[in-house]
């Protein structure tokens, strides 16, 4: 059996409850239509934004020679189940977050985000020009995926909270919605950490099964009513400084696509990831006025709960670090960080404080 063939039969396996309802995809020449399963439900401010946005890309750039027909998390299969419906065959393409998928390999948060890690800009300048995009497509390919950045979530808060955070002690046994790296932090402080998917989040938070969760940003965050449940709302988080999100395709229905079609799937992504990230921050200042006048509480958390997260987090990053693909990847990722700190820190950093103090802004 080769290796393609070993994938599949093994993701199969982990699928067969979640995907018996899908045929696997039909390669046909001329126009095609093309699964893309999502891990949102319709309409979700910024997730699904992107995934609706790389689905149209797509479509249009290809005039209908290649037609996205999204469908939404629990539609075909569940929120956290797309990575393994398109390792399978079982769809062609999903939308979601690497994050989610670190049961498959841990390697995969750093094309999400880590904590401490890269901002947006940090991230593309990695992904793009530093080496990243090769290493994703390696990691994906080892699960018979390729892999694409697909938007860009920008910094996210540190969360909503039924309690202020005064010290690491107010951390014990918080049930918390995180996933990722942070989430791993979290439980290394005391909280009990769940992984939600971003459609139950709600009910979960409204019904008291948890007593706090964090999501994308101001934006994303009022559309889907958290501040209607609490209204204490920690602004800077230290998990995720710039969420990207990914477009998958099933590796054989890529390499079955033509060079040009390729070539458009590639641009197509790229230019989601940026739309997707102004888009973020165009609208999540307005979006935090308006949970402010509604009597949202912003809080940030106090340095010696940065702290502790600053430990935790370095003991997370390292407890992988045996396993040579997470090290090849992480090493590179942070090199590529330190290399773009050093400027930023020198020139926007600068150019920021300096801005704020001179405008009394």
């Amino acid at each position: 059996m080769d290796r393609r063939s070993f994938l599949r039969a093994s993701a199969a396996g982990g699928v067969a409850t979640a995907a018996t309802a899908l045929a696997a995809p039909a390669i046909a020449q001329g126009n095609r239509t093309l699964t893309m399963v999502t891990s949102v439900p319709e309409g979700f401010a910024i997730f699904d934004d992107a995934a609706q946005m790389a689905a149209d890309f797509i479509t249009q750039m290809t005039d209908g020679q290649l037609t996205v027909e999204k469908r939404p998390a629990g539609s075909l299969v569940g929120a956290f189940e797309v990575f393994d419906a398109v390792s399978a065959g079982q769809a062609d393409i999903y939308h979601s977050a690497e994050y989610y998928f670190l049961n498959q390999h841990p390697a995969f948060a750093f094309f999400t985000a880590v904590p401490f890690g890269m901002t947006a800009q940090e991230l593309a300048n990695w992904y793009y020009y530093r080496g990243g995009a090769d290493l994703h497509a390696e990691l994906a390919s080892l699960f018979n995926i390729k892999s694409f950045l697909c938007g860009q979530t920008a910094m996210q808060p540190g969360g909503w909270f039924n309690k202020e955070i005064n010290s690491v002690d107010d951390l014990q046994g918080l049930r918390f919605r995180m996933p990722g790296q942070g989430g791993q932090v979290l439980g290394r402080l005391g909280a009990s950490v769940q992984n939600i998917p971003g459609g139950e989040i709600y009910q979960a938070l409204a019904s008291g099964a948890i007593d706090g969760a964090e999501w994308i940003g101001p934006y994303a965050d009022e559309r889907l009513g958290f501040q209607e449940i609490t209204n204490i709302y920690y602004a800077a988080g230290f998990h995720e400084p710039g969420s990207a999100l990914v477009l998958g395709m099933n590796l054989d229905v890529w390499e079955s696509l033509t060079p040009a079609q390729q070539k458009i799937v590639e641009a197509a992504t790229r230019a989601v990831y940026s739309d997707n990230l102004s888009l973020s921050l165009a609208e999540n200042g307005a979006a935090l006025a308006r949970l402010q006048s509604e009597g949202v509480v912003v809080r940030q958390f106090p340095e010696d709960v940065w702290d502790a997260f600053g430990r935790a987090s370095a003991e997370v990053r390292e407890e992988n670090m045996s396993d040579p693909i997470y090290k090849q990847i992480a090493d590179s990722y942070f090199a590529s960080l330190a290399e773009s700190a050093g400027w930023y820190g020198q020139a926007d950093g600068e150019y920021m404080r300096q801005r704020d103090r001179v405008m009394g802004m």
